[in-house]
């Protein structure tokens, strides 16, 4: 009995692609290796002449001015963390300050080795457009020196012909700042650290003094006093005192000047689970039974040398709040959210080794527990490893969910699969042939023979998919819904 050959699949390369731009650097904070080097450069500096400092600070002023935004005003920040290291009270000039904060910055280059793994939602903002028109954020992995991850942003129009402009980004990179006072809710805060397995007195009495809800400088607070006074062995109660510290740290908000375009934003790791990197955000448009939208992104946080699947929630691309995920489920890469509740309960694709995708469902969003097995690697394409590339999609077909397969040589190639709507768990379809995989003029990269998307976004009854390019560039194809799914098998 001979096999019926798969229906074939256009794939169209509409372009634009995006190349890393290594002249989009960002101010960042330098800090010497060494308290005594720091202690010495500030000595250096204030043994400056006083004639000498405006000259010397308008050198640094006139060669990176026109590279930031606000540059006197970041080393005069960067004065005030550091002014502990001033040998005596004496209270350095304006001019001076801004001079010593120099001393502690430097530029980063956050896409100066590649820009890849697109996720791409539909814009909050759909204003002003024409009929047929969809306005998009597009979020991308940028990747620079130390091999670090940070996320970044394009946005975007799709016409009615699903033709794709970019708006060009702007010369300058911000980071946002953190929320001050951002406000923990004690109940959450105390189950996450009962799954992270961190509890004994010390722990217990700190949590009984929080309240309801607490800021991080209030924890801190108690933790102070609680070292003072506890029953605990120092080091027992250090330990815990530090798991408390990290969770807190782990989960925080930050926020943009709305003013700043899009692609203006770069979120750089800024907690120790990120330390090395943001990986491979997951971005997806959650609407709420209640009809409220929110933007979700599952990401990899990695610190050198644990991987922890996070979540990263915001409602305007400007305001984004970092939270831990929790439960036995967590685990590995590649969590993606359904775009909905499904029966009541948040509904998530994951991996936890490279032989199968699983579905995990949750009445908490930030606690997994319990993960079914739903597709193996079933073609030589995905022989190797197997894998989604983001959040399910809702045709009235079912749940579209495009994936990853490695095969030979370790090429990686785009393939897909259909879920029934109500129950997804029931496999409907998938391909058997790649639906898109590296040509010759994608295979050459910082890791060669990959095609890999971290979300596609459905415009009419046509598929956009940005893709990235062997780990170095991003470019989009599209494809014919219809056609997609009638090749399902």
């Amino acid at each position: 009995m001979t096999t019926k050959p798969p229906l074939p699949v256009h794939v169209e390369r509409i372009g634009p692609t995006l190349t890393p731009d290594r002249s989009r650097v960002l101010m960042r904070p330098f800090n010497p290796a060494a308290e005594s080097s720091a202690r010495r450069i500030v000595a250096q500096v204030m043994a400056l002449p006083e004639a000498d400092v405006p000259r010397l600070l308008g050198e640094v002023l006139g060669e990176f001015g026109r590279r930031h935004d606000a540059v006197e005003r970041f080393f005069r920040t960067r004065f005030q963390q550091v002014r502990h290291l001033l040998a005596s009270d004496q209270e350095p000039s304006a001019a001076r300050q801004a001079l010593l904060g120099a001393y502690f910055a430097n530029e980063y280059s956050p896409e100066s080795a590649a820009l890849f793994n697109p996720s791409i939602v539909p814009h909050p903002d759909q204003s002003g457009l024409r009929a047929g028109e969809l306005r998009f954020i597009m979020s991308l992995r940028a990747t620079g020196e130390g091999h670090i991850s940070s996320i970044t942003f394009r946005e975007g129009i799709i016409d009615a012909q699903h033709r794709v402009t970019l708006v060009p980004p702007v010369p300058f990179a911000t980071e946002p700042t953190r929320v001050p006072n951002a406000i923990y809710e004690t109940a959450l805060f105390a189950r996450k650290l009962a799954e992270a397995g961190v509890q004994n007195r010390f722990c217990r009495s700190v949590l009984e003094q929080l309240g309801d809800t607490f800021t991080l400088e209030r924890l801190q607070e108690i933790l102070t006093s609680e070292r003072a006074c506890s029953e605990e062995t120092p080091a027992v109660a250090d330990r815990a005192a530090r798991g408390l510290q990290l969770l807190a740290e782990s989960n925080y908000e930050v926020r943009f000047d709305p003013a700043q375009p899009v692609s203006q934003r770069v979120i750089f790791p800024s907690s120790p689970s990120q330390s090395n990197g943001i990986e491979d955000a997951r971005f997806v448009r959650f609407q709420g039974d209640d009809g409220k939208v929110v933007y979700y992104a599952t990401y990899s946080a990695y610190d050198g040398k644990i991987v922890l699947p996070q979540l990263l929630e915001t409602e305007d691309f400007v305001h984004f709040k970092f939270n831990t995920l929790n439960g036995p489920a967590v685990q590995n890469k590649g969590m993606a959210l359904f775009p909905r509740l499904i029966d009541g309960h948040y509904a998530m694709l994951s991996r936890q080794d490279d032989d199968n995708i699983l579905l995990m469902f949750s009445d908490n969003i930030h606690f997994w527990h319990k993960a079914e097995k739903l597709l193996t690697p079933a073609q030589p394409w995905e022989f190797i490893k197997i894998g989604n590339c983001g959040s399910p999609i809702e045709t009235e077909a079912g749940w579209l969910v495009l994936s990853h397969g490695v095969g030979a040589m370790r090429k990686y190639c785009l393939g897909a699969f259909l879920l029934d709507r109500e129950d997804p768990s029931r496999v409907l379809g998938r391909l058997r042939q790649p639906l898109l995989s590296a040509n010759a003029a994608e295979r050459e990269g910082y890791v060669p023979n990959v095609v890999y998307t971290c979300g596609s976004l459905l415009h009419g009854r046509q598929l956009l998919i940005p893709y990235a390019m062997s780990d170095s560039a991003t470019s989009f194809a599209s494809v014919a819904l219809d056609e997609l799914l009638a090749a399902m098998e």
